[in-house]
């Protein structure tokens, strides 16, 4: 199964995330692209979203976003993160005004680069 996840491409805490999947993702199912490229926004126009400030993760052409988004990721790594899944009982709308608050402050808490990530030559691959 192949599934893309659109993240935000200049911030640090989303590129950190991005590693972290790659490296619990032996299988290769995910694919990346930031939302601020033309691919992203591509994708996003397809799923007929606009206005994101979210990871969005499209599987099977079904989109999830904000907390659903994590944790449908969390279900497809390796080393015990699908354990993670067990929060799916936590109603959307008690985790989602956390997930905002995180998101909101993302860029005060761990910063931004001044350009999106450029991926190793191994990762490449697994960007669009």
């Amino acid at each position: 199964m192949h599934m893309i996840i659109l993240f935000d491409g200049v911030c640090n805490l989303c590129n950190w995330s991005v590693q972290f999947i790659i490296k619990r993702d032996p299988n290769s199912q995910f694919s990346f692209a930031s939302l601020q490229s033309d691919v992203g926004k591509s994708l996003l126009e397809k799923q007929h979203l606009s206005d994101v400030n979210s990871v969005v993760l499209i599987k099977q052409g079904k989109c999830y976003v904000e907390s659903d988004a994590a944790l449908e990721i969390c279900r497809h790594l390796s080393n015990g993160w699908r354990l993670l899944t067990i929060l799916k009982i936590i109603p959307s709308f008690i985790r989602n005004p956390l997930y905002r608050y995180i998101a909101r402050n993302r860029y005060k808490w761990f910063g931004i680069q001044p350009s999106c990530m450029l991926p190793t030559e191994d990762m490449k691959k697994r960007f669009l």
